[in-house]
């Protein structure tokens, strides 16, 4: 994968502006609704929620511009809830993706097998799995879409960042860096930092910034 040209830039300041922009700067700025993604929790129960999908969590990837099928949040949230619940809690608590192992994930690593679930249920796609899959697992799980696909130049962004983070911690360090230069919440996670930038120069192009 390539890195953004946004976060190739030493200046951090470029990146910067594309984070501002997305989640606006405190002062009336309009921000985009994804900068409610990460923090929305209209009942206060997210984090006991850890384990589970819920209508929150649906809610939310609505701010990223995709929804869950009425048949797909039946499974979900009903049918197939205990089901999920078991795999996510399989895959363990969220952390850094940069703190995950050097090689590659075993082919049945509970991550994966959330992951397919999730692509089984219907019509929930890689973009709508990776979202539901970052409400529950922001540090470990990044976003896909086309666009960040366009920028990086893979379609394999989970196991492509695991990569480069876990061999240069540095890239790590400078997105969570970002992120408290930006004055984000601390719900925002480096791996949203990277896919908002990323996502930024995709739709606008670097120069804007």
């Amino acid at each position: 994968m390539k890195l953004p040209r946004l976060l190739q830039d030493p200046n951090d300041e470029h990146a910067l502006a594309a984070l501002r922009r997305y989640y606006g700067t405190g002062d009336g700025t309009e921000t985009f609704t994804g900068a409610r993604f990460d923090t929305w929790d209209s009942t206060g129960t997210r984090a006991a929620d850890h384990d589970r999908f819920t209508a929150d969590d649906l809610v939310a990837v609505t701010f990223l511009s995709v929804n869950v099928s009425a048949p797909a949040a039946i499974r979900l949230l009903d049918t197939q809830a205990q089901e999920f619940s078991e795999l996510l809690s399989a895959v363990g608590p969220d952390k850094d993706l940069a703190e995950g192992p050097s090689r590659p994930w075993p082919d049945d690593w509970a991550g994966w097998r959330l992951h397919e679930a999730l692509l089984a249920l219907p019509d929930v796609g890689p973009t709508t799995a990776s979202k539901l899959l970052a409400r529950k697992l922001p540090r470990l799980r990044p976003i896909y879409d086309s666009v960040v696909e366009r920028v990086i130049g893979t379609n394999s962004v989970w196991e492509s960042l695991r990569q480069l983070l876990t061999s240069d911690r540095e890239v790590h360090d400078r997105l969570v860096l970002l992120g408290e230069k930006a004055k984000l919440p601390k719900e925002v996670s480096a791996l949203r930092v990277f896919d908002v930038v990323t996502w930024m120069e995709g739709k606008y192009g670097a120069e804007t910034f």
